[in-house]
């Protein structure tokens, strides 16, 4: 029986056919394997360059192109295309075997002869050539063949192997940008995620090369997963591995591993395929978490799409961290009672108050859930010798005696009344567990790992114990958008020697994240094990249309532009759902969702739970992280909402503490940004925020 595979790039377009155009697709291929096992409907090409390339019909107007192997049982469905754009796609274009890597390649050889005479008309009066310093044999030995090495030979500029990119094999015009970029042989083995092949791959078998290709082609087995597939084609998409990627979700390590790695290089993907390799591994729950519901139901849509047995899905338990807590807590307290924001801040006040000390509630309540909660200091000698890096503001013995006192009664209080915050409670569910011979968890993965915070990450630690594979990180510091600061090694996580880092951008085009990259170049920002982090080497493969920005004189103007704008993209093809408003408010999401729907655009808000799933989302930054769009406005971005004044300390309480949030408010309008692929329009009224300094023209 004919096995199909759908290629990734296929997926990218499916979602944007019209939906009739889709089901007809998913009814023919639904039938496809019978049909083909039967030799019908695949129809050969005059003019091919490649004659195992086929087309078959899809309607009158519709056609589909098929890889069709020489031998073996899988054809790869490649483009689906009007009539004579399919002819003329397929007969450009020709299929190959990496001679080292195993993988199946598609070029597009008339672009190649197109576009090479002209190159090598100005090899001729050209000073350098790009790749006059690289032997043949290192081209070769990186499964550069002979059409794409004349071609190579030919290039004086990196920016010629960029406008190459899309007709060139994809696994060889990789090796060519690392060995352009400076990168040694060996480097770009390891950017590409694999290594020499000790024996000759075989580059007739298009079967075999297919399936050595899952970062490409995904198999399908029968109509069931078909139409699953069909049924959420962006979504799967995003769910595909690079074998770089591809090496770090099923490796095995000794200890704690972590994965670091801007925004879009497909950390969150890792760990979803982390969670699925561990699960298929052994009997014994495994936790997927992190620190939203909104994320953890993120990543249980991605795990449904990824699993391929109920038996794995029931190994996999996905809940964020305070969710887990307060389940251990209950078991033995029962429910907690939960101090409001507005009552902590009354009780500092009133101690603070009846002690006549000088600090304030703000102060109070940060050097509690950052020194004291985070550290388990338990008395006024462990505070006296606790630490208090980042915390800014220096005090002496006499200070910190006075403080400890004020900190002491808040604590004896809320014990009286039997108050509980989200950080005791997770303290308290740690200390359950640390009693524990047997551990909840055989395997914890965590996803945007950098928002934790301490009492978070000793509660991880407890749930699982320590062995190999047992913890496995995801995150990047540049991506904090709350203000937990934490050192893995002082909660008991040690990652030394297993982590590593994803400089490749999947999902956003090289000209936003560079715009975005610029917001933080020059920030100090850790790496949650003692160094700092950097942006250097982070970039995209992909090109596209540069960052639109305006302002205007008031907020009208600039939500009746954000309406006009989200027109334009809707006439562009762009479907509603693929269309993010981020804000640093509430109100002004809600605002965005009134103005989108008067004009006659489905609109609805990410703060609200269900509802249909076709319609422009509108939310804060803050509920805007771990999704992504193909276009994303975000609005608002002036100069006294971003920063926003009531989440950064004033400097002249604490100096540190206010860069500290200031930092994390660059952050936060960084994450926002990238969450959009191909489209991003930043705007505000008034005065822009000085975050966009540099920016504007």
């Amino acid at each position: 029986m004919a096995k199909l595979g759908i290629d990734k790039d296929f997926l990218k377009d499916f979602g944007k056919l019209e939906r009739s155009v889709q089901d007809r697709v998913t009814e023919v291929f639904t039938k496809f394997e019978h049909a083909t096992h039967a030799g019908l409907h695949l129809e050969k090409l005059r003019n091919a360059r490649d004659d195992r390339f086929r087309t078959i019909r899809i309607d009158l107007f519709w056609r589909g192109v098929v890889l069709a192997p020489d031998s073996g049982d899988t054809f790869t469905l490649l483009k689906v295309l009007p009539h004579d754009e399919a002819i003329a796609w397929a007969e450009r274009r020709r299929a190959s075997v990496n001679a080292a890597t195993g993988r199946i390649e598609i070029r597009d050889v008339a672009a190649i002869d197109a576009t090479l005479p002209e190159l090598r008309r100005h090899t001729g009066t050209a000073t350098t050539l790009l790749f006059e310093d690289v032997r043949d044999a290192d081209l070769t030995g990186l499964g550069v063949d002979e059409q794409t090495l004349a071609f190579a030979r030919a290039l004086t500029h990196v920016s010629q192997l960029e406008a190459a990119q899309a007709f060139l094999p994809h696994n060889q015009w990789q090796a060519l940008y690392g060995l352009a970029a400076g990168f040694t042989p060996e480097q770009v083995w390891a950017e590409l995620g694999a290594a020499p092949a000790r024996e000759p791959y075989d580059t007739e078998d298009l079967s075999a090369a297919v399936e050595r290709t899952p970062e490409q082609v995904v198999l399908v087995d029968g109509p069931r997963e078909l139409m699953e597939v069909f049924r959420h084609p962006f979504a799967l998409w995003r769910i595909y591995l690079h074998p770089t990627q591809y090496q770090v979700a099923n490796a095995t390590f000794s200890g704690p591993a972590r994965i670091t790695g801007g925004p879009g290089t497909g950390k969150t993907v890792v760990a979803l395929h982390r969670a699925h390799h561990l699960a298929g591994s052994g009997a014994g729950q495994v936790l997927l978490t992190t620190f939203t519901s909104t994320l953890s139901t993120s990543l249980e849509a991605g795990l449904r799409l990824l699993a391929d047995s109920p038996a794995i899905l029931d190994r996999i338990e996905v809940r964020h961290v305070d969710q887990l807590s307060y389940q251990v807590f209950a078991e033995r307290h029962g429910r907690p009672a939960i101090l409001r924001d507005k009552e902590e801040k009354e009780i500092w006040r009133r101690i603070v108050k009846r002690l006549d000390a000088p600090f304030t509630e703000t102060f109070l309540a940060e050097e509690w859930r950052h020194v004291v909660l985070a550290q388990r200091v338990t008395n006024a000698a462990e505070y006296l010798a606790a630490k208090r890096e980042g915390r800014g503001r220096g005090l002496g013995t006499r200070q910190r005696a006075q403080l400890w006192q004020v900190i002491w009664e808040f604590e004896e209080e809320l014990k009286r009344r039997r108050y509980w915050t989200h950080e005791t409670i997770c303290a308290e569910a740690t200390r359950l567990l640390d009693e524990r011979a047997d551990k909840p968890y055989r395997h914890v993965i965590v996803d945007e790992a950098q928002d934790l915070h301490p009492v978070q990450w000793r509660f991880l630690r407890a749930a699982v114990a320590q062995g190999p594979d047992d913890m496995f990180i995801a995150g990047d510091t540049h991506q904090r958008i709350y203000s937990s600061r934490v050192s893995l090694r002082e909660v008991g996580v040690n990652v030394a020697g297993r982590s590593s880092r994803l400089t490749v951008n999947y999902r956003t085009t090289a000209e936003i994240l560079a715009w975005s990259l610029g917001m933080l170049r020059g920030e100090a920002i850790d790496d949650m094990d003692g160094g700092l982090d950097t942006v250097a080497g982070y970039r995209s493969q992909v090109h596209g249309f540069p960052p639109e920005l305006h302002g205007f004189r008031t907020q009208k103007e600039e939500l009746d532009a954000l309406a006009r704008k989200v027109g334009e993209w809707r006439d562009m093809g762009v479907a509603p759902e693929e269309i993010g408003i981020a804000a640093r408010s509430n109100v002004l999401a809600d605002s965005a969702v009134t103005v989108l729907n008067q004009a006659g655009i489905p609109a609805r808000s990410l703060a609200k739970a269900g509802g249909p799933e076709d319609v422009v989302r509108a939310g804060t930054m803050h509920r805007m992280k771990g999704l992504e769009f193909r276009c994303v406005a975000v609005i608002g971005v002036g100069e006294h909402a971003v920063p926003s004044s009531s989440a950064v300390t004033p400097s002249e309480e604490d100096a540190v503490t206010h860069t500290q949030d200031l930092q994390r408010e660059r952050c936060l309008l960084f994450v926002a940004c990238t969450r959009a692929r191909e489209r991003l329009h930043v705007s505000w009224h008034g005065n822009p925020s000085p975050f966009l300094d540099g920016s504007i023209e």
